[in-house]
């Protein structure tokens, strides 16, 4: 059976150890309506103060996740299945091999548990072994300290800022750039795999290991 074109570059199944990364689907909407309702999830991504309307969050949701032309997930905790976050890459570059990284953990509880580490790094690894892409970029405001240190964690480093560019809680902050590059990646997990090869197996050979894609 022929695979569809499109599960060449977007697969409906991305597994990881504690999230899944699935294809949106429209019963997905109530969910995002609720999240960009969050005034404090408002504050942490986006440039007004203001929540979205639900008629602003449907067309971002038809328009950037649920289209077929976009490289969007949904992200699923992999224990129960639930749905807790979205994550996209916008602006892909094809002459350039770039795009920009957004990635949004909607439900509360599931902040600080690593799930949006491990979505970050799934859709690394995704870009750069299955997209062929050369670099992934991103921005984060200064005061979401959190958000920093799990991109890192994921493989980003910080880049620049634009200063003083967010007005919240009566002062000015930076907003960080963050990249990644394919050739950074690439050569730091061959590094974690010869080292966790060395550790488990000592003297023999790392094999390599990948994600799950169905």
């Amino acid at each position: 059976m022929a695979i569809p074109e499109r599960d060449n570059w977007q697969p409906p199944l991305i597994e990881g150890r504690g999230v899944v990364l699935r294809r949106h689907r429209p019963e997905n909407l109530e969910a995002v309506v609720r999240w960009y309702h969050d005034p404090e999830l408002a504050r942490l991504t986006r440039y007004q103060t203001r929540p979205m309307t639900r008629e602003e969050v449907e067309r971002f949701f038809h328009a950037r996740l649920l289209s077929p032309e976009s490289v969007a997930y949904a992200i699923h905790e992999r224990g129960t299945d639930r749905l807790i976050g979205v994550t996209t890459f916008s602006s892909l570059d094809g002459d350039n091999g770039s795009a920009l990284f957004h990635i949004t953990i909607g439900e509360p509880d599931a902040w600080g548990r690593g799930f949006g580490t491990e979505a970050t790094e799934l859709m690394l690894q995704h870009a750069f072994e299955r997209l062929g892409l050369h670099r992934i970029g991103l921005s984060v405001f200064e005061f979401n300290e959190r958000a920093i240190r799990a991109y890192e964690k994921a493989g980003f480093v910080i880049e620049g800022r634009l200063r003083e560019a967010i007005l919240r809680d009566g002062r000015y902050w930076d907003e960080v750039q963050m990249g990644a590059l394919a050739t950074d990646w690439l050569r730091q997990r061959r590094e974690r795999l010869v080292q966790v090869a060395a550790e488990t197996n000592p003297g023999r050979q790392p094999v390599a290991v990948g994600f799950r894609v169905s």
